[in-house]
């Protein structure tokens, strides 16, 4: 397991960002019943992980795709992450709303792309990957290109995996679901039988029961 991705789940765990409740699952608000629950924007309320989540995310957005010209955020999760990114790569910064405004100028994506700029779209949070990928058909459809997407946390669900790839879209987090409960699993927030569970909900959640 990379070390960044170590080191992040550590982070998530630390300011209690991650919530592991295989007894007492949550609804998210797609109505999936969940075990899991991850809320990285609290990152935001610590400067000091609030500025390693960026440092992090730059770099990768660098050593991956060194041609970046613009930096767009998913509303409203990632609008601060991706300011901050921009501000350090001092790129052009735009986010990316999930429904365009309903008076005003009706944007759906708020601030200035111009036609074939390269675009790294920043995520705090991959799921089933569909509000993300509706940014990435925005942006294209603004006559820019994707050239990839960076979050901060996936789950792994193979619907997201499979929805990536048929959109070509290049996907790096800082970490992911196998560190966080490898981590979780190594402090001893979850017991080892709760792992079994985890992991058979993560195949199917749209269907998983306690």
């Amino acid at each position: 397991m990379k070390t960044l991705e170590k080191i992040f789940a550590a982070k998530l765990l630390n300011i209690k960002a991650i919530k592991l409740q295989p007894n007492n699952p949550f609804t998210w608000a797609s109505g999936w019943h969940s075990p899991f629950y991850c809320d990285n924007r609290k990152t935001l309320s610590y400067p000091e992980l609030r500025t390693f989540v960026k440092v992090e995310t730059a770099r990768i957005v660098m050593e991956r795709f060194p041609e970046v010209d613009a930096v767009a955020g998913v509303a409203t999760g990632a609008i601060p992450q991706g300011a901050l990114v921009a501000d350090l790569l001092a790129k052009p910064f735009v986010y990316v709303r999930s429904k365009p405004k309903d008076h005003g100028l009706e944007n759906l994506i708020e601030g200035e792309l111009k036609p074939g700029m390269k675009v790294v779209v920043i995520e705090d949070l991959i799921s089933t990957g569909g509000s993300s990928l509706k940014a990435v058909e925005a942006i294209r459809q603004n006559g820019c290109e994707v050239i990839g997407m960076v979050a901060a946390y996936t789950y792994g669900f193979p619907e997201a995996e499979r929805a990536f790839k048929e959109a070509k879209v290049t996907l790096v987090t800082l970490t992911n679901y196998e560190a966080v409960v490898a981590e979780a699993l190594r402090i001893g927030y979850i017991a080892e039988a709760d792992v079994e569970l985890l992991h058979e909900w993560r195949k199917d959640p749209a269907n998983w029961k306690k």
